[in-house]
């Protein structure tokens, strides 16, 4: 039992089963990972963060008949119906942690100077970002266009050196040079142009994904902070936030 993985939400999935069964805290506190004294402190409302209860049965970790099991039996341990599945990154924008998002419109602005080949789509792929926001840097309508400064997105860490070769590398692939005496050939219309349209707007889908990811990561760690000055106040000490959505 101890390699068992735990719930993908252990605490608000502990808040659940104290309120909704009769298991004993040992077998809560096993089932989730956690300290019996946590699980103690939830049933007595004394937790300095208060967790929503997650149904267990609802993920399909527990069922009804495992959870009647355990509260027949206060020695049996109860077992993991099917893992929590593991969160893997699609493809998209990146995660850019709140330190560096304030650099995102110096990394564009470089970009859109230094490396114009690059498409839109291209670009809000690499640095995570939408593309009102590279169009509001090009146009300089942008908030706070006054105080952006081009500058390498390497340099600011919002992409690796061999990342932003490659984009450029294909933008100059995709856009071949006019030969000598000849003026560059327009883009052709039809089965291109909606593949381009495609992409822009598939990753713009996926920067307002990303966006709301991270709006709802800043969320919690305010609700946690909050909860942290709530309990310095009364002089306890907070449970740092373990669970993810």
């Amino acid at each position: 039992m101890a390699d068992q993985p735990t719930p993908l939400m252990p605490h608000a999935t502990a808040t659940w089963l104290v309120d909704n069964t009769g298991l004993s805290f040992e077998q809560i506190a096993e089932f989730c990972g956690l300290h019996i004294l946590e699980v103690q402190a939830m049933a007595d409302d004394l937790a300095s963060s208060k967790y929503t209860g997650r149904d267990p049965l609802h993920s399909g970790e527990l069922t009804q008949e495992e959870i009647e099991k355990g509260q027949a039996d206060p020695e049996y341990r109860l077992k993991m119906q099917r893992a929590p599945v593991a969160v893997s990154r699609t493809k998209g924008p990146r995660y850019t942690p709140v330190s560096k998002r304030q650099d995102k419109p110096d990394g564009i602005a470089w970009l859109l100077r230094s490396h114009p080949e690059v498409s839109d789509a291209q670009i809000s792929k690499l640095i995570g970002t939408t593309r009102n926001t590279i169009t509001a840097i090009r146009e300089r309508s942008h908030w706070n266009i006054q105080n952006i400064q081009p500058k390498d997105p390497v340099t600011l860490g919002l992409c690796s050196q061999r990342e932003l070769d490659a984009v450029v590398a294909k933008a100059a692939k995709n856009k071949p040079a006019p030969e000598e005496g000849e003026e560059a050939a327009p883009a052709p219309s039809g089965v291109s142009d909606r593949e381009k349209l495609i992409e822009e707007l598939r990753a713009e889908r996926d920067a307002n994904e990303k966006a709301a990811a991270e709006a709802a990561q800043e969320a919690e760690a305010e609700e946690w902070l909050r909860a942290k000055r709530a309990a310095e106040e009364a002089g306890e000490a907070p449970a740092a936030p373990s669970d993810e959505g």
